[in-house]
């Protein structure tokens, strides 16, 4: 198997990782993003909905010359027997054999939604789980229904060849991120735990959860064992992207005073083994607010050494990192970082509720060439604003988010209807890619063939695969630009 990354393939190979990403890191040094230097270069050519087409069915509205088709519902019946679980959320693709792509898909479902659960309204189909294959079985009564799916797709055929249950008994599966040695890493946006102030006296949960899970990008039936990677911190996780080069793996918390992280781990490739959890500190700014909420001390197009301060605690019992790395150690705060993915040698994330207006920013954080090494202060790496149009018309709070095969920022809008897909090119230029009214997009990731975008609308559930002329958008874009 190999795993995608910008539309590469990348052989699976846990080994060989870090020498084949400095490889992709090589392969792509000649395209450069740049920051637009101001509001004015943050523009949409006769408005959002311009070149799209009214999708008779009403589900989502494309470029002309593209189309979708549905190729997984809430409801469905999947290969395990199991029911399709709603609410979908953050989603990875992967190269499988003979072609074929491999998705794992985020399920963001709180105990008690039976109504979307994968074991049926009266949890009948639960007992073709496992008890071990569950994390928090909720004492057979109220079991934690969020987790993962695996699909896998014949884009040649554009058929669904088969799906499963591939993580099951963890809660509120948000986003997550691939890896260079092919699993996706999911992770629960929530810190509840057993017995906590507030909740329902007939609650019954057995574990604490704001926890990752790592899933194996399998085409065959199989659950993954539901181990916590409690080292990578308990917080409200949203996403992770991970540097090939250095095997860092960077989160983003989606808290409006959360910090953005680093996980190095002691065995690049296998987080479980453990590792240090670190926090983003400006250099020149202690207790750096990014938000912009107050004024603007962040302009578009600036750049900031970093330096990286160490985490204790990183269980957090009280959901107290972020305070610890802001108050304790002047690490910044960002506001509800979402969405990140790694591509072009940097990490971009969204924070979703970040500016003025509290339209949205994304971040770019280019790491050093000696990331996470002794002599890294010598040569810090550098945490730049790279939008932030304050402007719904053009960006309505971006949260999932992924790289084009052409280098274009793709972004997942998560703001009031409509929602948009809005890509982003190197110098800043916004473009609409799609339009829905029925709710939040999700998951937007490229196939390994670079022929499919497949999505998510998270309700009422479903999984598209978008086909097209992708070359001739992206020579579209590059003539208007």
């Amino acid at each position: 198997m190999a795993i995608t990354f910008c539309g590469l393939m990348i052989p699976m190979k846990r080994r060989h990782f870090l020498e084949r990403g400095v490889k992709l890191t090589a392969a792509f040094s000649g395209l450069k993003l740049l920051a637009a230097t101001s509001a004015q270069a943050f523009f949409r050519t006769d408005g959002p909905d311009a070149g799209l087409e009214s999708d008779f069915y009403g589900t989502i509205d494309l470029r002309r010359g593209f189309s979708y088709h549905i190729i997984s519902e809430t409801g469905d019946r999947m290969s395990d027997g199991l029911l399709t679980p709603g609410s979908h959320d953050g989603m990875g693709a992967f190269a499988g054999s003979n072609g074929r792509t491999i998705l794992v898909r985020n399920h963001e479902l709180d105990p008690g939604q039976n109504d979307l659960s994968p074991f049926g309204t009266k949890r009948a189909l639960l007992r073709k789980i496992p008890r071990e294959k569950l994390y928090d079985a909720g004492k057979g009564k109220k079991p934690a229904l969020g987790g993962t799916t695996t699909l896998v797709y014949d884009t040649r055929e554009k058929k669904l060849e088969r799906s499963f249950l591939s993580l099951a008994g963890t809660t509120r599966n948000c986003a997550g991120g691939v890896t260079p040695w092919g699993s996706w890493i999911t992770c629960e946006e929530t810190t509840d735990k057993p017995n906590a102030s507030g909740q329902s006296p007939d609650d019954e949960m057995e574990k604490e959860h704001g926890y990752n899970f790592e899933v194996p990008a399998r085409e065959d039936i199989s659950l993954a064992e539901p181990i916590p990677l409690k080292a990578m911190g308990r917080f409200r996780h949203e996403a992770i992207a991970v540097d090939p080069r250095s095997g860092v793996i960077y989160q983003t918390e989606d808290t409006g005073d959360g910090l953005f992280y680093r996980f190095i781990p002691k065995e690049p490739g296998r987080p479980a083994a453990g590792g240090r959890l670190q926090a983003l500190k400006l250099r020149d700014l202690r207790r750096a607010d990014t938000r912009n909420w107050f004024n603007r001390t962040f302009k578009v197009g600036s750049s900031h050494a970093v330096e990286w301060v160490d985490i204790q605690n990183v269980e957090s019992p009280d959901d107290d990192l972020r305070h610890q790395g802001y108050y304790e150690r002047g690490a910044a705060r960002f506001a509800r970082s979402e969405g990140c993915w790694q591509g072009l040698n940097s990490i971009f994330f969204a924070a979703t509720s970040g500016g003025s207006k509290k339209k949205g920013q994304i971040w770019r954080y280019t790491p050093s060439s000696k990331e996470a090494q002794p002599d890294e202060s010598a040569e810090p790496g550098t945490l730049e604003l790279f939008i932030e149009p304050d402007n719904g018309s053009l960006i309505e709070n971006a949260d999932n988010l992924t790289i084009a095969p052409w280098g274009d920022l793709i972004l997942c809008e998560d703001g009031v209807n409509p929602q948009y897909i809005v890509g982003v090119t190197p110098k800043g230029k916004l473009y609409t890619l799609a339009k829905t009214t029925l709710g939040e997009l999700a998951g937007a990731t490229f196939s390994p063939d670079a022929t499919t975008l497949f999505v998510n609308i998270q309700t009422p559930g479903i999984t598209l695969a978008i086909t097209g002329p992708w070359d001739g958008l992206q020579r579209q874009i590059q003539e208007t630009s």
